[in-house]
């Protein structure tokens, strides 16, 4: 395989009709055919089931220092309202909602909101699950304590336009948590060359590389939107322990909280 060359991110559909500003169908297509695998943890999402540590993680220690909450509790986001973006098979909606918070959680393919409400029903959480685009819900005048959005910016052809409505979703005093890959050649030679074609832990196309966003962009987008402060961390993988941990290196998978400021 040939190297990428670096490249600015895509603004804008390449192909009209097929795409939306925020929304890729064929994108959606791709995940909705893997949508039987959402919770086998060692399927086509296995990935997602092991990032899952870190990054719940990261929004448990960020909502309870933007909150105020006790880190210890239970049940530490009792109160707040979360909002799932790109929700998948409900991989991360269903923790928010045991952490207590109230969640609603969005996904463009009826096949995965499907099986999401299918797995959640059964545990008795109540969880609003809505095959609808982010903009339907900034539409509708909606806001959350909490905006999650989760290994979805790599897959949306214009990444301003998308993060900008997610920042809308967040109400004054409250938390938009993301993460995303990194556009570096290390991010390319891990997460498509070595996790998509090598050790097939992902399906082959699963990634664009000219998609991958930097962290620059992700906080300059983020402020364009509101929202300030930006704090990063980076997820890495530790083959011998093959286990993924929270890290200060963001060359390839990384996470970014942004509050909002309180109203004035």
């Amino acid at each position: 395989m040939i190297a990428p060359q670096p490249s600015e991110p895509q603004s804008g559909a390449s192909n009209p009709g097929a795409h939306d500003r925020t929304l890729d169908s064929e994108e959606v297509e791709r995940f909705s055919r893997l949508a039987s695998e959402w919770w086998n943890p060692q399927g086509k999402f296995r990935p997602l089931h092991q990032i899952g540590p870190p990054r719940l993680s990261f929004i448990h220690d960020c909502a309870v220092q933007q909150f105020g909450r006790d880190a210890k509790a239970m049940r530490p986001l009792s109160g707040l309202t979360a909002v799932d973006i790109g929700c998948g098979g409900g991989l991360v909606a269903e923790p928010l909602a045991r952490m207590g918070a109230t969640v609603t959680a969005i996904d463009p393919s009826e096949r995965n909101i499907a099986i999401a409400k299918a797995h959640a029903e059964p545990q008795g959480l109540e969880i609003d699950y809505r095959a609808v685009l982010v903009e339907d819900l900034v539409a509708e005048g909606r806001s959350y304590d909490i905006v999650a959005c989760l290994e979805v910016v790599e897959h949306v052809p214009d990444p301003a336009k998308f993060i900008a409505e997610c920042a809308a979703l967040v109400a004054p005093g409250g938390l938009a948590v993301f993460s995303t890959l990194n556009r570096t050649f290390k991010a390319w030679a891990l997460a498509i060359v070595g996790a998509e074609y090598v050790l097939g832990w992902l399906p082959r196309g699963t990634h664009q590389w000219d998609r991958f966003i930097t962290p620059e962009e992700l906080r300059r987008y983020a402020e364009a939107g509101g929202l300030t402060n930006a704090h990063l961390e980076g997820i890495s993988y530790n083959p011998l322990q093959d286990a993924w941990s929270r890290t200060l290196d963001t060359s390839v998978n990384y996470l970014m909280s942004a509050p909002k400021p309180r109203a004035a």
